[in-house]
């Protein structure tokens, strides 16, 4: 089972190192990250890059395709007709095509959600809207051959809840026990639902104030 996970500039990493932990360890699983160009790809914290070892052309048909977003670059990507054209001729034979976080946009961008139900970040469910999708405050959505996951953490459940599609429950639980996935926060401050107007106010600002030193970083 060839599994692609794209990477891009200014990714967010545990968007595609959480689906990745989860996923790799599918029996029968070859997990490829792919780039428009191989290499290393620094993530949008700044500290962090992951390598890409295969170019979008050396992986045409995977079966599975998972995209990642990014607390700044995600318009990059979405502008990005490579990456476009290849997650549409891709998904033309995947058995899933997945996204977390703001990696959604991208995939609405390739024209893949319209008319769908697709769970994002909170700070990017604005947008589906324009690509005639709708935002559902869920922590991962399937619409047909689609899987979208809301932010960042919710990656391990949206691949936790694949592993089952593919390989049943019992290998799904095998692996939530292998990764010892047994969330037990200190908080109880994970979405905008339970979070309070404080904490909202807050992290608004603090995206802002990412997305402008990421952008300084880079120029």
């Amino acid at each position: 089972m060839q599994i692609a996970i794209l990477l891009y500039e200014g990714l967010t990493a545990l968007d595609a190192v959480g689906p990745y932990e989860v996923l790799a360890l599918l029996p029968g699983a070859r997990v490829q990250f792919v780039a428009r160009e191989p290499g290393p790809k620094r993530a949008d914290s700044g500290f962090l890059s992951l390598v890409a070892d295969y170019a979008l052309a050396d992986v045409p048909r995977p079966d599975i395709v998972l995209v990642p977003g990014s607390s700044s670059s995600t318009g990059d990507a979405m502008r990005d007709h490579a990456t476009l054209d290849w997650l549409r001729a891709a998904h033309e034979t995947t058995r899933w095509t997945t996204s977390v976080c703001s990696g959604a946009l991208v995939l609405a961008s390739a024209g893949l959600l319209a008319g769908k139900r697709a769970a994002t970040h909170w700070a990017a469910a604005q947008y589906l809207a324009q690509f005639g999708a709708e935002y559902a405050a869920e922590r991962f959505v399937e619409e047909g051959r689609v899987i979208t996951a809301a932010g960042v953490s919710a990656g391990i459940d949206m691949a936790l809840h694949l592993a089952a599609r593919v390989a049943g429950e019992e290998e799904a639980q095998v692996i939530q026990l292998l990764t010892e996935y047994d969330p037990q926060p200190p908080f109880d401050a994970g979405s905008m639902r339970k979070a309070t107007p404080e904490v909202v106010e807050h992290a608004k600002r603090r995206m802002a104030e990412l997305a402008s030193r990421v952008k300084a970083q880079a120029s």
